[in-house]
C-alpha cells in the first residue's frame, strides 16, 4: 500500500491525482498547516525536510514532487498512457514540463507570495516601508518575469491543449499546481484563454475530483 503524506493546500495533490489516474491504491496521512502557513513538525518524522507530499513504499521514503511522479510513471505507469513514447518530439516536451514545474515556475511563484507577505509579518511602524520595498520589487522584478511564464503557458497550451502533445499527460499534473497556484497572483497580467480551457479540462477529469475527496483542503481547485 502507498502511503502519501498530504499537507493541505500543498502540491500534494498533485500526487494524489496521478494515484486516482493510475488507478493505485493508497492511504492518506493528513497534515495541516500552522498560522504561520508552514508544515507541522511532525512531518520531520518522514522526511528531514519535513515537506510534503512525501510518499512511502515498500520501505522507500520518496521526496520532492517531480521524482514522486517519475517514480510512480516507471514502477506503475506502463500502459496508462500518460507518458509519450520515447525520442518522441513529446516525450522532450515531457521531460521539460515535468522539470520546469518546480525548477522555474515554483521558486518564481514563491517570490511572488514572499513579497506578498511580508509587509504582515514586521512590526506594524514598519510595514508601510516594507510595503513600498515589497512593491517596488514585485513591480520591477518579479511581476514582469511572471507575466512572461503566463504568456509561455498560454502559448504552449494554445498549440494543442496539454503541455506534452496532443495528449494529456503526467506533465499537466506536475504542471496543475504551478498554474492553479499562479492563477490566483498572476491571472490579470495578460491573455489566458488556453489556460482557463486547461484548467477547466483538468478539472473535469474524473481522477482530479476523487483527488480532491481523498484530500484534505485545496483550495487552489477553484482559482
Amino acid at each position: 500500500m502507498i502511503i502519501v503524506h498530504y499537507l493541505n493546500n500543498s502540491r500534494a495533490h498533485r500526487i494524489l491525482w496521478l494515484l486516482e489516474e493510475l488507478g493505485l491504491p493508497y492511504e492518506v496521512k493528513t497534515y495541516q498547516r500552522g498560522p504561520d502557513m508552514r508544515a507541522p513538525a511532525s512531518l520531520k518524522a518522514v522526511h528531514p525536510l519535513g515537506k510534503s507530499p512525501v510518499i512511502e513504499e515498500d520501505g522507500r521514503v520518496i521526496a520532492e514532487s517531480g521524482a514522486i511522479i517519475e517514480y510512480l510513471i516507471e514502477t506503475h505507469g506502463a500502459g496508462a498512457g500518460l507518458r509519450p513514447q520515447p525520442g518522441t518530439d513529446e516525450a522532450l516536451r515531457y521531460r521539460y514540463w515535468l522539470h520546469y514545474a518546480e525548477g522555474s515556475a515554483m521558486p518564481l511563484l514563491l517570490l511572488k507570495l514572499l513579497f506578498l507577505r511580508l509587509p504582515g509579518q514586521i512590526p506594524f511602524f514598519l510595514r508601510p516601508v516594507a510595503k513600498m520595498i515589497a512593491g517596488g520589487v514585485q513591480a520591477k522584478l518579479v511581476d514582469p518575469q511572471l507575466a512572461d511564464h503566463l504568456a509561455f503557458w498560454n502559448a504552449e497550451l494554445s498549440r494543442d491543449g496539454w503541455f506534452a502533445g496532443s495528449a494529456f499527460s503526467a506533465a499537466d499534473i506536475a504542471m496543475s499546481f504551478p498554474v492553479e497556484a499562479g492563477m490566483t497572483r498572476i491571472g490579470g497580467m495578460g491573455e489566458v484563454g488556453a489556460v482557463r480551457r486547461y484548467l477547466e479540462a483538468i478539472r473535469a477529469r474524473p481522477a482530479y475530483q476523487r483527488a480532491l475527496s481523498r484530500g484534505s483542503q485545496y483550495d487552489y481547485a477553484t482559482s
